[in-house]
C-alpha cells in the first residue's frame, strides 16, 4: 500500500491537518471538521493508501506558503495538489481554484461556471467537501443572499479568511 504523510499545522484560526501524497498535497484541512472521518476514508481509499505521521517536501513548502497567505504577504498558491473525489468533486474544486484572493461568489454562480446551472445543491455538497482548504479556496463561495453559509472550520473561520484577504486587499489598495 501506498502512505500518506500527515502532519498537523497551526494556523491563526485553528488547527489543520496537512497530507501528502507523493509530493502533491491531498490534506489541508481542518482538524476539527464534522466531516473528517467520511474525507480521510474517502482519500485512503481513491489513492490506495494508509495514513502514516511523517512530513515531506510539499509539506515544507505548504507550510511556508501558509504562514506566508496568514501574514498577508501571499494571494496564490503554487503547491501541487491531487484531488480525490468524483470526476464532479474534482470539477467544482478545480473551478474552485479560479476565485481571485478577496473575491466571493454564490454556489448558484459556481454551478453556472461547471455549465451545470441546476446543481447548486450538488456544488455545494463538493464544496462542503473539499480536504484541501484555503489552498482550494472552498471558503470564497457564500450564499446567493450573500451570506455565509457551511464551512468545515466553521463559519467563524470562513469569515476570518475573507476578513483576512478584505483588510490585504485593502491595504494594497492605499500603497
Amino acid at each position: 500500500m501506498e502512505v500518506i504523510k500527515i502532519s498537523h499545522y497551526r494556523s491563526q484560526v485553528g488547527e489543520m491537518l496537512l497530507g501528502s501524497y507523493g509530493e502533491k498535497i491531498c490534506i489541508c484541512d481542518w482538524k476539527i471538521n464534522p466531516r473528517r472521518g467520511v474525507i480521510d476514508r474517502r482519500i485512503s481509499r481513491h489513492l490506495n493508501a494508509i495514513y502514516d505521521e511523517g512530513m515531506s517536501d510539499v509539506m515544507i513548502d505548504t507550510v511556508k506558503q501558509l504562514d506566508e497567505y496568514f501574514a498577508g504577504k501571499r494571494r496564490e498558491f503554487s503547491i501541487p495538489v491531487v484531488f480525490t473525489g468524483s470526476p464532479f468533486q474534482c470539477g467544482v474544486w478545480s473551478e474552485l481554484m479560479k476565485i481571485p484572493y478577496g473575491t466571493t461568489m454564490s454556489y448558484a454562480e459556481l454551478a453556472k461556471r461547471i455549465n451545470n446551472p441546476k446543481a447548486v445543491r450538488a456544488v455545494a455538497s463538493a464544496n462542503a467537501t473539499n480536504p484541501i482548504s484555503i489552498l482550494v479556496p472552498c471558503h470564497r463561495v457564500i450564499g446567493s443572499n450573500h451570506k455565509l453559509t457551511g464551512y468545515g472550520g466553521g463559519l467563524d473561520v470562513k469569515q476570518q479568511l475573507l476578513d483576512l484577504e478584505e483588510r490585504v486587499i485593502g491595504a494594497s489598495l492605499t500603497l
